[in-house]
């Protein structure tokens, strides 16, 4: 009842302040210039809101008539059916919106880490990004990862407070561990205003004006200028806060200091003055704009959206990489994805230039020219078609039968091979390397051996895809019988394309299909979506760890074949030896000896024979000699290799991989386990049978420290010890507990672990 006469009496007194309804209807009318499009992405750990407040921007700008929620399964880009039952975003989706002139293309990530692969395939064709935080929780475990990878692909962030409505929500304690956890620095551009401890609006820290949100489904609220006279306290704080930020500010921005200099004075600046500064802060990720907000009371919705206009840079501003393509296309592939009517639609960035329906495009990464179908424009999981898509903006294009995540796609290969010559020269100036290089870029240069020309650094720029993390399960999977195999196979081989972490392999000795993804939610994800879209009721096997082996020693075998096989003589013979070397890059696993005899040796091998020798380290590579898994860290020399006159490729293929056995059951392997980091959020009364049960789980403790009557506790545990982790966890905690995990790295086991592992896979 307080609240209400609170609300009534507010109003009255701010009659007389204009009240701005932030609810477009015509704007998405008016054609977008390059200058007025944000291609952002929502990013967040687990839980924090993405979605919610993806879905209030939805609805503020018009788009959308009404707001769903996350619990009740009709938000608008969560539109899977796994997606609706579970509460959690599983794939990411693209929507564009109008807002305040601009047009806004955003694309909503999973906050998962067994998803991690779809935000790393989004953040490749990003201009900014809004990082979410739970204001109660601060910089959680998956906020952490999604930061290092926007970092990686250099993507000015601003972050968002959500939650604030919440008794424990801090924008200090928030703060804090961006400064100590993100090492970035916060520029701190709103405030909370409470009243009798309910969230009923925001301070902005840069015009100094209190927002307060008075009606309707937050569709309207009132600007009201701070003074001395009236606010007393709340004055003063603002203030002190505003100071604060023109102080940090001009600290970053010379432009800024420059004008403060002059004025002698922190006071006399304009907002249009400090909102530029943020601006180019921003930009150049020097600092991180933080506003507050609570999207499910849909308080903070509309200023976040002003700041994304604001403060994030337009295409113009990022992208010079794909400046060498001048007027012509350049565009991404980010995500492929399986339509029922449609068939395969391959989601585009575009750089520059434009795309038309129907037309023919060259993909970089395949060297290969298709025909595009139907063109489209994405609203989540509706499609609207259309003649033409300019630069800037996302594009769905059906029919491309090659495409694959991370290609590089433009119109002709004579614009291509212009596009390449012209970064070659580009890449005269040292500097600009530094500049235009992103991290999948620097692993593949890493990997090569010899010096690389200006040509092909150019190549590597522009056609490289993103990085495929490493799996740390597997699984078979059957289908219900043999007439269903080859359908299984095509559904396989579809998801395949959508999700680059997912592997599928055939096991050389039981013929059982394999899959290995990033977590058990993954993998079960995987069997829902071949049961409710392919109609096929497979099977699951038991799930088992991805061990990797390593070698402990060194050894050197030489085999030889001299048969008759269908009339001809197959002849080879081949010495090889093998190491343990931490570290080694795919490019440099094999490498041929320089000794004199050897170097004379395999000067004269021809270079069909040398690829069926690298095809065959990768075949040997493929099972260790422990327990039939992936060698790791594990380096092949070539000492001898001679082939008889009319020798298939097979032959000397299958003779490298008799030899490299011997090599390694001489030279001897270690298992080594797949090692998660592991964040825990239990009460503190539930915490000691917690940690109780960690240490039975071999796990090593990091940090245990307190937040909000919970304890958060940090370490390292194998992955073998966590299978079924979230049962017991709610379990040992009345359900209360959550913990997220990601993979940390591979570790060698002790010997009565490495013997318990080796039972519990083979059983004996």
């Amino acid at each position: 009842m307080k609240s209400f006469y609170f609300t009534k009496n507010y109003r009255k007194l701010l009659k007389g302040f204009s009240i701005r309804k932030y609810c477009s209807k015509n704007e998405d009318k008016r054609k977008t210039n390059v200058e007025t499009i944000r291609n952002i992405g929502i990013l967040a750990h687990i839980d924090a809101g993405k979605t919610t407040t993806t879905e209030r921007m939805l609805f503020y700008s018009g788009t959308i008539r009404s707001m769903g929620e996350v619990h009740h399964g009709n938000t608008v880009t969560d539109y899977m059916e796994q997606e609706r039952q579970r509460g959690i975003t599983i794939t990411s989706a693209a929507v564009s919106f109008p807002w305040r002139g601009s047009q806004i293309n955003l694309i909503d990530t999973p906050g998962h880490i067994d998803f991690t692969m779809e935000v790393e395939q989004s953040l490749a064709v990003l201009d900014g990004a809004v990082v979410v935080l739970d204001a109660s929780a601060g910089v959680e475990a998956q906020t952490l990862t999604v930061w290092r990878q926007a970092a990686g692909y250099r993507v000015p962030r601003m972050l968002y407070l959500n939650k604030m409505d919440r008794s424990d929500a801090s924008v200090n304690v928030c703060l804090r561990s961006i400064r100590d956890k993100l090492q970035a620095t916060p520029l701190q551009l709103h405030a909370p205003l409470q009243h009798e401890h309910r969230l009923i609006g925001l301070i902005d820290l840069v015009t100094l004006e209190e927002v307060v949100w008075t009606q309707g489904r937050g569709q309207n609220f009132t600007r009201r200028k701070l003074s001395e006279e009236n606010d007393g306290k709340k004055w003063e704080d603002s203030v002190a806060s505003h100071r604060e930020l023109v102080d940090c500010l001009s600290s970053m921005d010379d432009r800024l200091a420059e004008t403060i200099i002059q004025q002698e004075s922190l006071d006399n600046l304009s907002s249009k003055e400090i909102e530029a500064a943020i601006r180019r802060c921003t930009t150049a990720m020097k600092g991180f704009p933080v506003l507050c907000g609570s999207s499910y009371k849909n308080i903070g919705v509309q200023t976040l959206m002003d700041a994304i206009v604001s403060y994030l840079p337009t295409p113009l501003q990022c992208n010079e990489l794909y400046s060498c393509f001048g007027e012509e296309l350049a565009a991404r592939a980010f995500k492929v994805q399986h339509d029922d009517q449609r068939g395969v639609l391959t989601f585009l960035r575009l750089y520059s230039g434009e795309i038309s329906r129907n037309q023919k495009i060259y993909n970089l990464a395949r060297d290969k020219t298709e025909q595009t179908g139907s063109l489209y424009v994405a609203l989540a999981d509706e499609y609207k078609p259309v003649e033409t898509v300019t630069a800037g903006n996302i594009a769905v294009v059906s029919s491309l039968k090659a495409a694959m995540t991370g290609d590089l796609i433009t119109s002709t290969q004579a614009a291509a091979n212009r596009a390449k010559s012209k970064l070659s020269s580009m890449l005269n100036d040292s500097s600009k390397v530094g500049e235009l290089m992103l991290p999948s870029a620097r692993q593949r240069l890493q990997a090569m051996e010899a010096e690389t020309s200006r040509e092909e650094l150019a190549e590597v720029l522009l056609g490289i895809g993103t990085t495929v993390p490493e799996p740390v399960f597997v699984c078979s999977i059957e289908p219900p019988s043999a007439a269903f195999q080859s359908a299984l196979e095509t559904a396989l081989a579809e998801l395949q394309r959508e999700d680059p972490s997912l592997r599928v392999s055939v096991d050389g000795d039981s013929g059982q299909m394999v899959l290995a993804g990033m977590g058990e939610l993954h993998l079960e994800i995987i069997k829902e979506r071949i049961i409710r879209e392919y109609k096929i009721e497979v099977e699951l096997g038991a799930l088992q760890i991805a061990y990797r082996e390593t070698l402990v020693g060194s050894a050197r075998q030489t085999v030889s074949v001299d048969r008759k096989m269908a009339g001809a003589r197959q002849f080879v013979k081949v010495e090889m030896s093998a190491k343990n070397v931490k570290g080694v890059s795919q490019d440099k696993v094999l490498r041929l000896a320089k000794s004199q005899d050897s170097a004379a040796n395999l000067a004269h091998v021809r270079p069909r024979s040398l690829a069926a020798v690298e095809r065959g380290v990768q075949s040997a590579l493929q099972h260790g000699p422990k327990l039939g898994c992936p060698m790791v860290d594990t380096q092949v020399t070539l000492h001898w290799l001679e082939v008889g006159r009319g020798t298939s490729e097979s032959i000397i293929s299958s003779t490298v991989v008799q030899c490299l056995r011997k090599v390694f059951e001489e030279a001897e392997s270690m298992l080594l386990e797949p090692v998660m980091s592991l964040e825990i959020v239990c009460p503190e009364s539930h915490s000691a049978r917690v940690l109780a049960d960690l240490a039975r789980r071999r796990a090593d403790l990091h940090h245990v420290q307190l937040r909000n009557q919970h304890k958060v506790i940090e370490c390292l545990a194998p992955l073998s010890e966590l299978l079924g982790y979230s049962s017991t966890l709610r379990s040992l905690s009345s359900g209360l507990a959550t913990f997220s995990m990601e993979f940390h790295s591979n570790r060698q086991m002790a010997p009565h672990d490495e013997e318990k592992a080796i039972r519990n896979v083979t059983g004996f």
